[in-house]
């Protein structure tokens, strides 16, 4: 490991596959692709569900917020990933590594908690459909999302905040494509039980509690769904439900792997294919899962490429 003089160095070298460099002109050119895809793709559904006069319901305004969440999420990531696969100089600066682990972490605390949120949204729309409209009302809705961002907000300040004090002993080389929490962690020298221990109690409260909660809320679902009497009501509630679910594993899966363990027991290439999935293919594949599996938003999107293509 190269040492430098000072305890924080000016900037980290990012040493990603650098040991395997046949993959890294395969990994470029799929960013390349998906990074576009995933920006379109969420662009294309918070502007029809906030277009569409059908489509302007709770369940939509939380999947905004998703699709807005998915764009700032793999934006703080991919530029950077792109930049060091393209180059040789595979470095970010200090601060730019700081920038990025707020950020970062921020937006997935947010979607951890945010995803909870929408499947509670899922459980009153089903099991207690006549008094949707006075549960998940406006303000209902802003309030629930405030505290959603105020809660990813603080896990990331609190937990960022820590791991950037932690001494790294003039090491300045991360085995990884991003700046990561766990990686910081796992390379800082000294004594670091503390905050793997930390680390591990925030996020029982960030991904286990709320998974526990949204597996709740689909069992009760579940059960309702079984005792309609329409079978169409059941095929579109199991279609929305599905899609959702869908998204849940996709995202919470590979960061249960990677969070709910000690980053000392992280293996090397774990932290690296863990940030593509959640950070890239995720966000790539929620408009996609959304889209094929909802009949609304598919005729909203149709209306609005032929509302673009008739105007010109």
């Amino acid at each position: 490991m190269a040492l430098i003089n000072q305890s924080y160095p000016e900037e980290f070298i990012l040493l990603g596959f650098t040991d395997r460099p046949w993959l890294e002109l395969p990994i470029f050119i799929v960013l390349l692709i998906t990074y576009p895809m995933a920006m379109i793709g969420n662009i294309a559904i918070i502007l029809v569900s906030k277009l569409d006069p059908r489509l302007q319901s709770p369940m939509y305004f939380f999947l905004t917020n998703l699709s807005f969440l998915d764009m700032c999420y793999t934006t703080s990531i991919v530029p950077q990933m792109l930049f060091n696969l393209g180059s040789s100089k595979k470095t970010i600066s200090y601060m730019g590594c700081a920038v990025q682990l707020y950020f970062f972490h921020i937006m997935g605390g947010t979607e951890c908690l945010l995803l909870a949120i929408m499947s509670f949204d899922r459980y009153v729309a089903i099991c207690r459909p006549l008094h949707y409209n006075l549960i998940m009302n406006q303000h209902i809705c802003i309030l629930l999302v405030s505290i959603v961002w105020l809660g990813g907000i603080t896990y990331a300040v609190s937990e960022a905040t820590v791991t950037l004090q932690l001494p790294l002993c003039g090491v300045n080389k991360l085995d990884h494509l991003v700046c990561e929490i766990p990686v910081l962690i796992k390379t800082a020298c000294g004594e670091k039980k503390v905050n793997e221990l930390t680390l591990s109690v925030v996020c029982i409260f960030l991904l286990a509690i709320p998974l526990c909660l949204i597996l709740a809320s689909y069992a009760s679902i579940g059960h309702a769904v079984l005792k309609m009497k329409s079978s169409a009501g059941r095929k579109k509630a199991f279609g929305t439900c599905s899609s959702h679910l869908t998204v849940v594993f996709l995202f919470y899966g590979p960061a249960i792997c990677m969070y709910l363990q000690p980053p000392s027991s992280i293996t090397r290439d774990q932290p690296k294919f863990m940030a593509l999935f959640y950070g890239v293919v995720t966000p790539t594949a929620n408009p996609f899962i959304y889209t094929l599996r909802n009949k609304d938003v598919k005729g909203a999107l149709g209306n609005l490429v032929r509302n673009i293509l008739s105007s010109k």
